[in-house]
């Protein structure tokens, strides 16, 4: 990596009172930071509760049921390639304030929707407070951390998104329990699955509040020119040690004329495609995260698990215990990622999505087809091969949920220069769900060839783990002013892990 000192050795360095003190302010807002990944897991995975509802409600097809659940995913994509900009302008503060009131607005207007247009408006507007939340929270947690446990708190935006995710499975299965059903009046005359959109408010409700209680970022305020309040966040963060030759080393960093702008994610007198290398690199690790079909089981697992042979209490229960799986394996990557380093989990990860995935494309390829009772023919596994895929699903999670679940985050909220991280983690983001929707927007269709699905998502696993291998380097241990010089590199082939 151009520009790169040695990387810190945490095992021996000794920890003062200070550091712990700095330290423990430094995870405080982080995790207030990374609740916005906590709303952008519910949001993201909530309508899974609700396909089915949706579709017999509003009499829709496979087709319009596909473009319903990933509506949000536009909304997602248009928040993250304006976020950065946005928060390079009015902060990253009152970028998260607004994401939480995206949230607040899509819970009330998703669960009084009359139609499914209604639905997919308002899910775009949620849509919108994921992407701007999936950018600022890497983004702030990256320039308000210390470099010795960047890793470990960069990791709770994925903690917080997986948790999101449990929550809403959670409550999924808890209000279709006492209504009897998702489809079902629950309270004041509202279905359940309507309630399950509305619970939405309370953590936004919570998030916008906490964000009102955190410092802005040291290297925008130092972009601002506001020199003596930076001063004061960072002594904050990392104690008086070195103070102001950090101020200096971002005041360099961040040298410029002009105001932050698209057009410095180009190399000068490049074209539409003559971005920096280190962006393209930001832009592979986004699509290939999506192109593995993470997001299948997460959105359809319910509908998934009921067409080979599970009941839809059943069905709920064991998405239930995916997302605790998750969870767990999400805590696996954070105690190992400033350990072991980035490169590697995403290595071991590629390995284990690709080997799990390959094993449900050959079980599924084998399914007979067989009809519901609604007449249709959907793939359906009988005795030993229903389990098998079950614990090959799991499994693709746990690869997925220790590698790169949460080290794409941290990667995107690390590896770029200051001078343009805001707007190259907005196009690498906005990357990502653009490839969330494509992946979440086709699998409808292809639910009666589950085979040919995960063969695709198979090779997408392989495909990562060779783009790894040869363009993303190490990050572990760097301070964010010493990737400054990435910006002036073309990514090269390197083995070195």
């Amino acid at each position: 990596m151009a520009g790169q000192g040695p990387p810190v050795d945490d095992s021996s360095s000794v920890i003062s009172d200070e550091d712990f003190s700095s330290g423990r302010t430094a995870i405080r807002i982080a995790s207030v930071a990374a609740l916005g990944g906590l709303l952008f897991g519910y949001d993201s995975a909530v309508i899974n509760g609700a396909v089915k509802s949706i579709q017999e409600d509003f009499g829709i097809g496979n087709a319009e049921l596909g473009f319903a659940v990933a509506s949000a995913l536009l909304g997602a994509a248009a928040g993250a390639m304006s976020a950065g900009r946005i928060a390079d302008r009015i902060g990253r503060i009152s970028v998260m304030k607004i994401a939480a009131l995206f949230f607040l607005v899509s819970a009330f207007g998703t669960a009084l929707a009359p139609n499914v247009e209604i639905v997919v408006l308002f899910r775009i507007v949620g849509g919108i407070g994921v992407g701007v939340a999936s950018v600022i929270a890497p983004a702030y947690i990256a320039e308000t951390s210390p470099p010795r446990i960047r890793g470990r708190l960069g990791s709770l935006q994925q903690l917080a998104i997986v948790s999101g995710i449990f929550l809403s499975f959670a409550v999924n299965y808890l209000l279709q329990t006492l209504a009897g059903g998702p489809n079902q009046e629950l309270w004041l005359g509202l279905d359940a699955w309507r309630w399950m959109f509305l619970v939405m408010a309370i953590p936004a409700i919570v998030y916008g509040g906490l964000a009102f209680t955190i410092p802005e970022s040291p290297r925008y305020l130092v972009a601002s020119h506001k020199v003596p309040e930076a001063r004061r966040v960072l002594n904050m963060l990392l104690g008086e040690k070195n103070l102001e030759i950090t101020i200096d080393r971002i005041k360099e960093t961040l040298e410029r004329e002009d105001k932050p702008s698209w057009r410095d994610l180009r190399k000068p007198g490049g074209g539409f495609f003559g971005l920096y290398g280190i962006v393209w690199v930001g832009l592979g690790l986004s699509v290939f995260q999506q192109f593995v079909g993470i997001n299948v089981i997460f959105y359809y697992s319910n509908v998934l698990w009921q067409a080979v042979g599970f009941s839809e209490d059943r069905s709920a229960v064991y998405t239930v215990i995916t997302s605790v799986i998750n969870v767990a394996t999400t805590l696996i990557a954070i105690a190992l990622i400033d350990k072991i380093g980035r490169k590697p989990l995403l290595l071991i990860g590629s390995s284990g999505m690709a080997i799990t995935l390959i094993t449900m494309s050959v079980i599924f390829a084998g399914a007979e087809l067989k009809p519901n009772d609604a007449g249709e023919l959907i793939p359906t596994l009988d005795g030993a091969s229903g389990v098998i895929a079950l614990v090959a699903a799991n499994l693709f999670v746990v690869a997925f949920g220790m590698s790169w679940g949460p080290v794409v985050w941290v990667l995107l909220g690390e590896m770029f220069p200051n001078r343009i991280r805001a707007a190259a983690l907005g196009l690498a983001a906005a990357g990502q769900w653009a490839a969330n929707w494509a992946i979440t927007v086709s699998f409808p269709g292809m639910r009666d060839h589950l085979g040919m699905a995960y063969a695709f998502y198979g090779l997408c696993a392989v495909l990562s783990g060779i783009f790894v291998w040869r363009w993303v380097q190490e990050t572990k241990g760097v301070s964010l002013e010493d990737m400054h010089g990435q910006v002036l590199a073309t990514p090269k082939p390197t083995a070195n892990a």
